[in-house]
């Protein structure tokens, strides 16, 4: 199996982290972005080339089953056992053992000592001390004091907490991310569509109170569960999915799921299927594989209640429909999420996200969320760069003039506190705004663009301003003219080595601490045009030279293929 670019360059992120610094990694990739090839390499390169011993946990045995899988096919030779009470095995003395948090917590010290633990869908480890996830990681500690721990996920934060990276967290550093946006635009992502539910029967979420970063579930169930609002849903999820294969349904509690596909079925006569956490596991095996299938006895419709979030893979799913409120932004990502994959065979050409809850109002678009402050009603959608077009109910960009989707002229903005607020996201067509935002991390890759394949590469630079939230600009090293003096003034004004000759050497450099930081970005925004762009950055202190640039060379992570670094160097 041939790992995708960024795949690769996730490898070899991971990598250069383990060798160059003393704390834990986290990789963050989209949703269905494959985020297993990438364990699976890791695992094969630890144990191939360092002959190291390799634990992977994930919280759900679908991701078991995955990584399995794809451990199998990358490198079929490789000893591996599963430790999971729900695939009925224990398996112990491999060198790679997969294994589900819930069985293995208490086993740390059977499986005996450990160089790495990866875990999947990492921002399941709780941030206090406490939980199965760090009383399994403390044992391993004590098993083997040096052992590292990997994290991948695709949504990189808690609603209570924040990041799930920091100095005291078990997590400490995000080594690499790539977006929701550049994987759609590559390709390897569906398209999305967004629709919010009909106007005239949606529910007052301002009346729900917040527990524990999420809504009261009781309170939300009992506001979403009326007649009016499960027939309004219901009629719209049928208009809007004649023509669709797969519709994936998530209700507010299990009565309300139930509500809904009785009402499906009753009314509009579609079968719809119902899964949560009470249904038997061969009723529930059942229902899913009716719903992944094409065959004529495929489920088209399928309602879940907390069961579907993760770890779920049905690439022909092409609708989700959100009947649920979330305050949690994790939350509204994994359930849009599902709708992500690829699936040509099947006609899909892209998904289309029904939201009943104003979750996209309250998140903004997947591919740009942002993240409220604490104590932010939930009415007020505050910096969520979404709005509704009031003829056709798309959900779209706050900075269009005109919806894409039915050509809905929006009126300019009226002189008043919340109009000028909804100004700042440019709503007026042709509009030039401008925001200033706080750079989190600062990540350097080679790029290689696709068309014309000689093209010479460039450094793409990635900053990350909030969850998922993120800028680019791309920096010329190899080429000639103006881009090539752009390239040289972007140097100068970050550091004190000499121009690089290549941009794998600009990278090289830059990851080994040769720029200064940056510290903010402005970001220059024009209504109606796909991309932002980057206008000014401030920037902290250029650091001193590199002592020496011997082992630059060493350090680099290779191209492809495996880590290329010496066999007594061992990253772990």
């Amino acid at each position: 199996m041939e790992l995708r670019r960024y795949q690769r360059q996730a490898v070899d992120a991971v990598c250069g982290h383990l060798r160059a610094r003393d704390d834990n990694p986290c990789v963050v990739i989209p949703t269905a972005g494959g985020k297993t090839p990438v364990i699976a390499t890791i695992c094969r390169d630890a144990v191939e080339l360092w002959n190291g011993r390799v634990v992977i946990l994930a919280h759900v045995k679908e991701l078991l089953e995955q990584a399995a899988e794809k451990l199998a096919a990358i490198a079929p030779g490789l000893p591996m056992g599963i430790y999971s009470a729900g695939l009925k095995r224990k398996d112990l003395g491999y060198a790679v053992t997969i294994a589900g948090i819930q069985s293995v917590w208490k086993k740390a010290c059977e499986l005996g000592s450990v160089d790495l633990i990866v875990i999947d869908e990492a921002h399941m480890v709780p941030a206090e001390d406490d939980g199965m996830y760090r009383r399994f990681i403390a044992d391993a500690q004590v098993v083997n004091p040096n052992v590292r721990i990997i994290g991948l996920t695709a949504t990189p934060y808690r609603m209570k907490s924040g990041s799930i990276c920091g100095p005291d967290n078990i997590l400490n550093h995000v080594c690499y991310e790539v977006g929701v946006r550049e994987l759609i635009v590559g390709g390897f992502l569906s398209p999305l569509r967004t629709k919010a539910g009909p106007g005239g029967a949606r529910a007052d979420t301002t009346v729900l109170h917040v527990r524990a970063g999420e809504f009261v579930a009781g309170e939300v169930e009992d506001l979403m569960d009326t007649n009016a609002l499960v027939d309004a849903a219901c009629a719209e999820i049928a208009e809007q999915t004649a023509e669709r294969r797969a519709t994936l349904i998530f209700a507010s509690g299990v009565r309300h799921g139930r509500h809904i596909a009785r009402t499906l079925g009753e009314r509009h006569g579609l079968e719809c299927g119902f899964v949560c956490g009470d249904t038997p596991d061969g009723e529930r095996a059942a229902v899913l594989e009716r719903f992944r299938s094409t065959g004529p006895d495929a489920l088209r419709y399928l309602c879940n209640v907390n069961v579907l979030t993760t770890g779920f893979d049905a690439p022909l799913t092409d609708c989700v429909a959100l009947v649920r409120p979330t305050v949690s932004p994790g939350l509204y990502y994994q359930m849009v999420g599902r709708g992500f994959r690829l699936s040509p065979e099947t006609g899909k050409t892209d998904c289309l996200v029904l939201d009943f809850g104003g979750n996209v109002l309250r998140h903004g678009p997947v591919d740009a969320i942002r993240i409220k402050d604490p104590g932010q009603a939930d009415g007020d959608p505050g910096s969520a760069p979404a709005k509704e077009c009031p003829e056709c109910s798309a959900l779209i960009h706050a900075a269009y003039s005109a919806c894409p989707e039915c050509g809905h002229e929006f009126p300019e903005p009226k002189e008043s506190k919340h109009e000028a607020r909804a100004a700042t996201c440019g709503i007026l067509s042709g509009q030039t705004t401008h925001e200033e935002h706080r750079v989190h991390e600062t990540a350097y890759h080679v790029h290689f663009k696709r068309e014309p394949a000689d093209a010479p590469p460039t450094m793409r630079v990635e900053y990350r301003v909030g969850f998922n939230t993120y800028f680019r600009e791309w920096v010329c090293f190899e080429h000639q003219g103006y881009a090539l003096r752009k390239a040289s003034q972007w140097w100068q004004a970050r550091s004190r080595e000499p121009f690089p000759q290549s941009v794998e050497e600009a990278v090289e450099l830059a990851r080994a601490g040769a720029l200064a930081p940056t510290l903010s970005i402005t970001v220059e925004s024009k209504a109606g045009e796909q991309y932002d762009r980057i206008v000014r950055h401030r920037l902290g202190d250029k650091p001193p030279r590199l002592e020496s640039d011997e082992g630059l060379e060493q350090c680099a992570p290779a191209a492809a293929g495996g880590w290329d670094v010496p066999d007594e160097d061992i990253p772990f």
